[in-house]
């Protein structure tokens, strides 16, 4: 059963489709290595970050298990049964990539408006929102907290409902069961020093009233979001033959 060239559209969801019908037709065999991510790009025409989603798709499944420096190891040759009942709405998921891309657009220009308004209020809610992320680091603890109240303040500098609601929405997307999952591989407290840097560049700029440099240092952050979820699998180096 060879891999087909893949349509664009919702691409993570026909990539899954094709591997999970390759795996139940034996083609990936119980406790086998699946190909690269590169390689099955390749073969589908499709990104990396596309065959990205797909596979944390059927790792949620319980089909297939990522070993970090390893690779994907086909864990089950049809979904478990034991976690059926909180997969069952991952067919209707919002891609991970998507949702980032999608904040990017919106929030680089939130940001810009932010700057522009300068508020005290909003300043002050900026400033408490990076030091919650910094004291949760400190602690041990993933900063989402202190990560949704700097984003959600910064839309409602803009004093429009509407927009605050899409960003809202948007953000906690990040509770769907791909983005959690995704999180459980790439977000670590090195990564998330790293996105409290770029929040408080956001800050500087917007405290600054740089409406330009808000809006670049926001897309700044999405887009270096949407890099680290995107970087790949390490996965282990080829067997050398013996001499």
């Amino acid at each position: 059963m060879p891999l087909q060239a893949i349509e664009p559209r919702r691409l993570y969801r026909q990539i899954a489709d094709q591997l999970r019908a390759l795996i139940a037709a034996g083609e990936f065999a119980l406790g086998s290595r699946l190909p690269p991510e590169r390689d099955l790009a390749t073969q589908l025409g499709v990104s990396r970050p596309s065959v990205r989603e797909a596979l944390i798709a059927l790792e949620v499944e319980g089909l297939v298990e990522v070993r970090m420096g390893s690779g994907i190891y086909v864990t089950a040759l049809e979904p478990v049964a034991a976690v059926a009942t909180t997969t069952r709405g991952v067919e209707a998921e919002l891609g991970p990539f998507d949702i980032i891309r999608a904040r990017q657009l919106i929030e680089s220009e939130l940001a810009a408006v932010a700057a522009r308004q300068k508020s005290s209020v909003s300043l002050k809610r900026l400033r408490a929102a990076v030091k919650l992320m910094e004291d949760d680091i400190a602690h041990g603890v993933m900063p989402f907290r202190g990560d949704r109240d700097f984003h959600v303040a910064l839309a409602e500098a803009s004093d429009n409902a509407a927009l605050v609601r899409v960003v809202t929405e948007l953000f906690d997307e990040r509770n769907n069961p791909l983005f959690e999952q995704l999180g459980r591989h790439f977000e670590n407290a090195r990564s998330w020093r790293q996105a409290v840097a770029e929040h408080r560049a956001v800050l500087r700029a917007v405290a600054a009233g740089d409406v330009a440099g808000a809006r670049a240092a926001m897309r700044c952050h999405l887009g270096n979001s949407h890099d680290r979820f995107a970087a790949a699998f390490v996965e282990a180096a080829p067997a050398r033959k013996a001499a």
